[in-house]
């Protein structure tokens, strides 16, 4: 009996031990963070069926995100790297190329061709040919691990999001489950061919738009359920603000419609990620599961809201029912919105509220 006791006790030291030494060596090296208060589906985020109008335009594996030119002739990428085309007013889509990575954020060059932030392949532009030019794909010899979203300002500049310095895109779910918050905003300048830092410390740094006249560029924190805003003119130039925060969902792209509106999508909700963020030796043990078990931890939502100039929540478009869901993208173009996921295999579409 005491020889028994003696090899479960062991055994029970044994277990503790690694417990305690096996987070060294997980892929997330968790640290602890604080989620900000999260409200809730409560309030202007109560719960409704406004996306039930939603139709689907079928186009391939996930499209992340829809860009518009000045013709209202729309952009798409797919996995794989795929881009595709639709001319205004025409039903098929054409292939316009392919980078070869994954294609995130798309913005119009208005010829013809796009700006691209492939979270592989770096900051890229790919012409009405398809040829495809890599702008960035580097910064002080480290390359860019995971470029998400761009805008561009009337002087050319790119202004540019890297999601993460830990993780590249197969591995979106360590970057929430380590919390280490390595995200930045970027601005490129090809007048310069200079990187410059705009915004570190971001906790997955995401959807990037400039505001009216350029004024300020917004970029949203995922992990945090927040957008930031940086003043690039004014009397304000170089300061930082929270544009709004408090957000219940996680902020994937980010649009302007130009006049007043900022469209936010929201793929999921941000409950069950703040409900372990006191927990960095759980989170650091979990990151050993598989890739696809870490991100099944995610809430998916249908859920997309517009904000107004003064971070004010104005619509509130949800269908929690809906089969077209984890929407990573809200693009306004002519009297529609256009949706990405990365779960569906078709664009959304819906009349502009």
């Amino acid at each position: 009996m005491k020889h028994l006791l003696r090899i479960l006790l062991g055994g029970f030291v044994v277990a503790i031990a690694l417990i305690w030494a096996l987070p060294r060596w997980a892929p997330a090296q968790a640290v602890h963070w604080i989620a900000p208060d999260n409200p809730g589906l409560t309030g202007v985020f109560a719960p409704n069926q406004r996306l039930s109008a939603l139709s689907l335009i079928p186009v391939g594996a996930a499209p992340e995100h829809v860009a518009c030119d000045n013709t209202d002739s729309l952009y798409t990428s797919l996995d794989g790297g795929q881009v595709l085309y639709r001319p205004v007013e025409a039903v098929d889509w054409q292939v316009l190329g392919n980078t070869g990575g994954r294609p995130l954020g798309l913005r119009s060059d208005e010829n013809g061709g796009l700006f691209i932030a492939d979270a592989i392949k770096g900051l890229l532009h790919m012409d009405a040919t398809g040829q495809v030019t890599t702008i960035a794909d580097s910064l002080d010899g480290q390359a860019l691990k995971f470029v998400d979203d761009l805008d561009i300002d009337d002087r050319g500049r790119i202004y540019f999001s890297d999601a993460s310095q830990r993780f590249d895109y197969s591995q979106v779910a360590l970057d929430f489950f380590e919390g280490s918050q390595t995200g930045r905003l970027l601005r490129f300048d090809p007048a310069t061919q200079d990187i410059e830092i705009l915004i570190s410390g971001l906790f997955f740094a995401n959807g990037v738009t400039l505001g009216p006249n350029g004024d300020y560029v917004l970029v949203n924190e995922t992990g945090l359920g927040r957008v930031h805003r940086l003043w690039l003119k004014g009397e304000r130039a170089g300061q930082r603000d929270i544009f709004i925060d408090q957000l219940p969902g996680t902020p994937d792209n980010i649009r302007f419609d130009g006049e007043e509106t900022f469209w936010i999508a929201m793929p999921s909700l941000r409950a069950s990620l703040d409900d372990i963020a006191p927990w960095p030796r759980l989170r650091a043990l979990l990151s050993f599961l598989p890739i696809h078990l870490l991100e099944a931890a995610a809430e998916p939502a249908s859920f997309i809201i517009g904000v107004n100039l003064q971070g004010e929540v104005i619509h509130n478009l949800q269908d929690q029912g809906n089969a077209f869901h984890y929407i990573t993208g809200v693009t306004p173009c002519g009297d529609s919105l256009y949706l990405g996921s990365l779960r569906t295999d078709a664009i959304g579409l819906l009349p502009i509220p």
